[in-house]
């Protein structure tokens, strides 16, 4: 029972910040206000102490601009987490505007969506993804996409580097940054989290939202390390597979060394 008031209570809090914020955001993006890009980062704090979720960051986002960050994905605790921390806007595919709750959130943060499969709108939604960096935007990719069970990186797709390279003629520099991310579900309930409970924290398409997430809630202590690595400069004459496969070996290295403790050389 005691459980159970709490849940609700920490419920009802979301919902109060949800109802005040929400219309200064609908404001934000109606006149694209920066204001649109800040206060998402807030009521993603919010909503990491109601599910009580703990992230320490390692590093920090690079400064310079246009950048993009490459994280990799095991749940969609990931987006609260990275957003708890960073204005960022994400690249998500089209499927999860249409999810309950989630794709709602989505779009209010103006998510980017795109079909990965549509090969003649792909280069709209690239365009799209390079103005907003170009714009001063921090946008993130999950370059494995798909999520995968939090134990590993999963291989990494260097087709969706594609909008950096157009990113490229609106860069002063004619660079755009790439910087790779980890993101490590590393405690549970003050303990070290093994290779059981990470896949746990994932939401496959074919179960329940409600349930799942009063799961975690719940669980109520969770752990996550968010790595910042350094950035990859995207140029011109770079080959793409290359930055791809740069950045999946420093997302796996990072995120190695925070589930196992060990530095690795």
């Amino acid at each position: 029972m005691i459980i159970a008031l709490r849940t609700f209570s920490l419920l009802l809090l979301l919902v109060v910040v949800t109802l005040v914020m929400l219309p200064f955001q609908l404001i934000g993006l109606a006149f694209d206000l920066k204001l649109r890009r800040v206060l998402p980062r807030y009521w993603h704090k919010v909503a990491c102490f109601v599910i009580g979720v703990k992230v320490r960051v390692h590093g920090v986002p690079e400064r310079r601009r246009p950048l993009m960050l490459a994280a990799n994905h095991a749940s969609w605790v990931d987006i609260l987490a990275l957003s708890s921390i960073a204005d960022v806007a994400f690249i998500a595919k089209m499927e999860v505007a249409e999810w309950p709750i989630f794709g709602t959130l989505a779009k209010l943060q103006k998510s980017v969506f795109i079909r990965r499969e549509d090969k003649r709108s792909s280069g709209e939604q690239a365009s799209e993804i390079a103005g907003r960096m170009a714009g001063g935007e921090i946008v993130v990719l999950f370059p494995e996409g798909t999520t995968s069970d939090g134990n590993r990186v999963l291989p990494i797709k260097s087709s969706l580097f594609g909008a950096a390279a157009l990113a490229l003629p609106k860069s002063p520099d004619g660079v755009v940054y790439i910087q790779p991310v980890a993101i490590a579900y590393t405690g549970f309930h003050g303990m070290p989290m093994g290779r059981y409970h990470r896949p746990i924290l994932s939401w496959p398409g074919d179960v329940t939202l409600g349930p799942h997430l009063m799961g975690i809630m719940r669980t109520m202590a969770l752990e996550i390390d968010i790595c910042f690595g350094e950035p990859i400069e995207y140029r011109a004459s770079t080959n793409r597979k290359q930055v791809a496969l740069q950045v999946e070996t420093e997302i796996r290295r990072m995120l190695t060394e925070k589930l196992t403790g060990r530095v690795l050389g």
